[in-house]
């Protein structure tokens, strides 16, 4: 299969998905306000996970929330995007890394804990956000280690202000072959849809059942089905269903934070190394090949049993393949 019919097969299967969730919501119309409360409430009900030393950075835009630990030279975690996802997924690798350095995992804006930004929501901004994060909080030539589509927003930090980055890791990422289109009309009127304050929350909570989280997290995210426990989908779940978090998740539904990275590589300098799980469903480790071929000097490290998120899968065995990486660095 070629790259662009798994793009394009990519938002076919994601529009028919959202488009069954708007019109069971305009079906229900009804009741929705009652629903969506009763949702809302069964959602906080759920306890956060709670993990490492809680920060907040005072951004601009919005507060962000990120954990620091360890100490030595940074390592900057970066989450992947869908239903529910903030820097959690980090945490076991976190963890490992920090024995050895100063890591930094923030929950994106409008993602996790952090608050949504009162502006459009689209790669830019996201791309603002990570130079200004650097700028403010870690203040050092930093590692940029970085989850399926953030991997993108990573690279062009490195492209445009390589003075920042000393080595980039990138993890299953997307951006060439997948997630690289700028959103057509079909996408803005499904993006304006799901805006809308009770017919898009409807279309947001049909899209994001438990029992489609738990399906979502199973067949598209970890190649082990034992590794889907009920607290991660609780996890995601409470995180699907914060009212902070909705703007992010339709503006990544509808294609709005993809960000096209393929013409930038040939300018991309900076020390590269890919990690991708054997069994990666989207992006599959094929992909690897356009990754390694458009950037010069690029190294690539698999992980067996692993599925799009090695790093949370397999955290032991990614911080293993990613340590000497990192250590034969130039010195930030």
């Amino acid at each position: 299969m070629t790259a662009w019919t798994s793009e394009e097969e990519q938002r076919r299967r994601r529009r028919q998905r959202i488009l069954r969730g708007l019109l069971l919501g305009g079906a229900a119309i009804g009741l929705p306000a009652v629903i969506n409360a009763t949702i809302a409430r069964q959602a906080r009900r759920i306890e956060p996970t709670v993990w490492g030393r809680r920060h907040r950075y005072a951004w601009d835009l919005a507060d962000v929330v990120f954990q620091r630990l360890g100490a030595g030279d940074p390592i900057v975690l970066l989450h992947s995007f869908g239903p529910g996802h903030d820097s959690l997924e980090w945490r076991r690798a976190a963890e490992r890394l920090a024995e050895s350095h100063q890591v930094f995992a923030p929950d994106f804006p409008g993602w996790g804990r952090s608050e949504r930004p009162p502006t459009a929501l689209d790669a830019e901004l996201y791309i603002e956000f990570l130079l200004d994060f650097l700028d403010d909080v870690v203040r050092r030539r930093a590692v940029l280690v970085a989850s399926g589509l953030t991997a993108a927003y990573a690279v062009q930090v490195a492209v445009d202000h390589p003075e920042l980055v000393r080595g980039l890791v990138l993890a299953c990422p997307v951006g060439i072959d997948l997630a690289s289109e700028e959103p057509d009309l079909k996408d803005a009127v499904i993006h304006r849809l799901l805006k809308l304050p009770i017919f898009g929350t409807s279309a947001l909570n049909l899209y994001t059942t438990r029992k489609g989280i738990q399906r979502y997290l199973a067949e598209e995210v970890y190649a082990d089905p034992a590794q889907v426990t009920a607290a991660l989908v609780d996890h995601h779940y409470r995180g699907a269903h914060e009212p902070e978090n909705r703007a992010a998740l339709a503006a990544y539904l509808s294609g709005y934070l993809n960000h096209r990275i393929g013409p930038a590589l040939a300018r991309l300098g900076t020390p590269t190394l890919l990690v991708w799980g054997r069994k990666a469903a989207n992006p599959t480790v094929e992909s690897a090949d356009l990754w390694l071929s458009a950037i010069h000097n690029a190294e690539l490290e698999v992980v067996e049993g692993a599925g799009t998120l090695p790093h949370a899968e397999a955290a032991v065995a990614f911080a293993e393949r990613i340590g000497p990486f990192v250590e034969q660095l130039p010195a930030g």
